[in-house]
């Protein structure tokens, strides 16, 4: 688990996610709780439960962002669930044991990742060898009789025979591939591929296990089969390191790591937290608010701790921290249910963003949609360059959208630039080698008719 003191979490989380100080710091100190938890004593360990947290805000503010920049930064396993999945299919919708066992199954990749690169370097010496086989076929010649490796002698009597040897060649070969001068030769080799009886199983609502169990079940009937393909080398060389790899690690050690991960450090985030409230001041409410109300009760032994089945054992939810987020317009948090609302005892507002916000999200993150333009249209030998104008021009015009129509927070900047870039991005091919600045004009010019027209502008930006 990471060690990353409170301070280091939100430094990292300032690279990516601007603004909304209070509620990264709210999820460092949560995580800095769960490192606190495994230096304990192991008998005080198990009576420490995680706070879980709830975070409030329009769409398009972060909250999400936060979440999943979280999990990737300390490495726990972590997975995303909309709560309204849960009330789709009539009363019941998908099971809510699901999420664990979407939860158990990213661990496990993650986990099957980690041990690959343990073993890679012996995994690429076995591929290595397995590869220079299939480069130089037929060099062991087959015994003259049926005695295998043995023939008789002058005398009569039985001598073995050793198999011919070309190792000039063979270190020739290993040198050339090393050297990356057989990449883009092709090679056959046989590979595994899914076999043809593809079964498909209806689980009925709350038996989901059931159905992933037959899966499983007709997958051992019909094992994958192998098949040869022409491949390049390169290409080959990751396939026999992938099943070189596989033979190295065990999958009950797999298994068991994970799960232990899973229970101390994964995160699961339940999106629209809000959509599932009941509100008490809506009469007539009828089979919707049954529904939501149904939806909550079942979620509440998941988040309050219970052991839930999984094909790869049974899974304790105890220490999984857990963070819901809606935007709670309408209804509030406290129109949950009473037990529900007792395992969230965090909860932070995140606040509305405008063009001062804006223009950092411009210009700040690593990954701001301004880089990201610029290097796209770089490919095709575009330079793009933008002047400070254009950028306070395009946050004001974000936050006066925002306004005037629907609030989407920074996604309104995603409509926005694509709106102002479409013609350079269609012409870029028949501009290789020029520089395009993009100034206050040039952001006026795309976007003055739509922005003065209101009406346009709620369909097109």
């Amino acid at each position: 688990m990471s060690n990353l003191t409170p301070r280091e979490i939100v430094s990292e989380l300032d690279k990516y996610i601007i603004g909304q100080n209070d509620a990264k710091r709210m999820v460092a100190i949560a995580m800095r709780n769960r490192w606190r938890r495994q230096q304990i004593d192991p008998d005080l360990r198990d009576e420490i439960a995680p706070k879980n947290i709830i975070l409030m805000g329009p769409t398009g503010v972060g909250k999400t962002e936060i979440a999943r920049r979280l999990a990737r930064l300390t490495n726990c396993p972590f997975f995303k669930v909309e709560a309204t999945k849960f009330t789709e299919v009539g009363y019941v919708g998908r099971d809510v044991e699901s999420m664990v066992r979407d939860l158990m199954e990213i661990g496990i990749t993650m986990v099957r990742k980690e041990e690959t690169e343990k073993v890679r370097i012996k995994a690429e010496k076995n591929a290595e060898e397995r590869l220079l086989d299939l480069l130089l076929p037929g060099k062991k010649k087959e015994p003259a009789n049926p005695m295998g490796f043995f023939s008789a002698g002058q005398n009569g009597d039985v001598e073995p025979v050793e198999p011919p040897k070309d190792d000039d060649t063979r270190e020739k070969f290993r040198r050339m591939f090393r050297q990356g001068h057989l990449d883009e030769r092709e090679v056959e080799m046989e590979v595994t591929i899914q076999s043809g009886a593809q079964v498909e199983i209806m689980a009925i609502p709350g038996m989901q296990d059931m159905g992933s169990n037959l899966q499983s079940a007709f997958s051992n009937m019909f094992p994958g089969k192998r098949k040869t393909r022409k491949m390049k080398i390169k290409d080959a060389f990751e396939v026999l390191i992938d099943e070189e790899a596989d033979k190295l690690i065990d999958p009950d050690a797999v298994n068991e790591l994970a799960r232990e991960r899973v229970e101390q450090s994964g995160i699961l985030f339940i999106d629209e937290m809000d959509k599932i409230a009941t509100r008490h001041d809506h009469a007539g409410g009828g089979s919707t608010d049954v529904s939501r109300e149904g939806v909550q009760r079942d979620l509440l032994p998941i988040v309050e701790g219970s052991v839930v089945n999984t094909k790869y054992g049974m899974v304790k939810t105890d220490h999984i921290l857990f963070i819901a987020a809606g935007a709670f317009h309408f209804a509030k948090p406290s129109d949950l249910i009473p037990e529900l609302q007792g395992r969230f005892p965090l909860r932070e507002e995140l606040a509305s963003l405008h063009k001062e916000e804006f223009y950092r999200i411009l210009t700040e993150p690593k990954n701001a949609l301004t880089v990201q333009y610029k290097a796209l249209l770089q490919t095709e030998g575009v330079a793009v360059d933008y002047t400070r104008e254009a950028l306070e021009e395009i946050s004001a015009m974000a936050e006066k959208i925002n306004e005037e129509t629907e609030n989407i927070g920074a996604r309104r900047l995603y409509t926005i630039m694509e709106k102002i870039l479409a013609t350079l991005s269609f012409e870029a091919p028949d501009k290789s080698g020029q520089k395009v600045v993009i100034d206050r004009d040039y952001v006026v010019a795309q976007l003055g008719q739509v922005i003065e027209d209101r009406d346009l502008s709620r369909y097109i930006l």
